[in-house]
């Protein structure tokens, strides 16, 4: 995986499917863009320790809250599950495991109820 991969990927999350709860995820795109976005969390919370205030991170947080919540339910169908599955994690400690489990899952191998398998060509051509 090199930068400009990385980059690619959170892009394509971030700015082609902002708003987008729709369709399905593979595992590449959710774990690099997690490791994305802890990436960014840490640098976040380094900037605000040094001046002060938790006003970066949780402007950070708050732009990349929909973004976060699209990719995780696109994750989901990509497992034949319903998105509102989302809403496990409101289970103390094992809606997380449940979630982490499920996120882990290799994909459905061909077409399921929300999409076709979704390709990851962008990220390669990047």
């Amino acid at each position: 995986m090199t930068i400009q991969e990385l980059k690619a990927v959170f892009l394509h999350v971030v700015k082609d499917n902002y708003f987008n709860f729709e369709g399905r995820s593979s595992r590449y795109e959710f774990w690099w863009y997690v490791v994305c976005n802890l990436i960014i969390s840490c640098v976040c919370s380094l900037i605000d320790s040094c001046i002060g205030i938790a006003i970066i991170s949780g402007l950070v947080g708050l732009a990349l809250l929909l973004p976060n919540l699209g990719l995780a339910v696109r994750r989901l169908h990509d497992i034949n599950k319903s998105g509102w599955w989302i809403l496990i994690c409101l289970i103390p400690l094992v809606g997380w495991i449940i979630l982490l489990v499920w996120a882990a899952q290799k994909s459905d191998e061909s077409e399921n109820d929300f999409g076709p398998v979704p390709t990851d060509d962008y990220a390669k051509e990047a």
